[in-house]
């Protein structure tokens, strides 16, 4: 567990893949993927937190602070990840989908070895070729750096990363990605299957 990071779970996107609502209070093995998301992240990290708009009450189950967006009219992933540093009461954040229920139980150890390794600030997880740029470890120093990106109109993370330096820490997809998120009803099923027969490694 690192003491010197904070863990957010990004919440606020609109789920119109699969058909509106909140993807992570989606059911999957009889629980919410939000549930199997915080079980993963929560060991590693000193706290967590969620970052959703709208009415905080529909997370209340959890018990963990609600953090909305610091900006309006909802800009997208980067603005959840500004709402995330500007919160933390951490040194660093690290950033994970509520839709991914299979996150390695290492993360945040390796993400911290690859921005050491690298030399940058940044550091974002990889797997099966592709950068995954939600999932990735942030100093709470940049923050008004990125609120500044931000507010020019700047929407893409990985563009906003790279003009920084981001460290790639990448993982196997064997037996499973570790990074697989449920956008749809047909991945809700498929992710339901990983678990039905043991894939998901614990």
């Amino acid at each position: 567990m690192r003491s010197d990071t904070w863990g957010v779970v990004l919440a606020g996107g609109l789920a119109r893949r699969m058909g509106g609502g909140d993807k992570p209070l989606r059911e999957l093995g009889g629980r919410p993927i939000l549930a199997h998301v915080l079980e993963r992240l929560a060991p590693q990290v000193a706290g967590v937190a969620i970052n959703a708009n709208g009415d905080a009450a529909r997370f209340a189950a959890f018990g963990l602070p609600v953090w909305p967006d610091t900006l309006p009219d909802h800009p997208g992933p980067l603005a959840g990840i500004l709402a995330a540093m500007e919160n933390s009461p951490c040194e660093w954040v690290v950033t994970v989908p509520g839709d991914g229920p299979f996150l390695p139980a290492d993360l945040v150890a390796r993400l911290h070895a690859a921005r050491d390794e690298a030399g940058t600030p940044l550091a974002c997880a990889a797997s099966g070729g592709w950068a995954h740029p939600p999932i990735a470890l942030w100093p709470r120093a940049l923050a008004g750096a990125l609120r500044a990106a931000v507010q020019r109109g700047e929407r893409k993370i990985d563009r906003w990363t790279a003009t920084l330096g981001c460290a790639q820490a990448p993982w196997p997809v064997q037996p499973l990605d570790p990074f697989f998120n449920a956008n749809t009803p047909e991945e809700l099923a498929e992710a339901e299957a990983l678990l039905q027969r043991g894939a998901v490694a614990p």
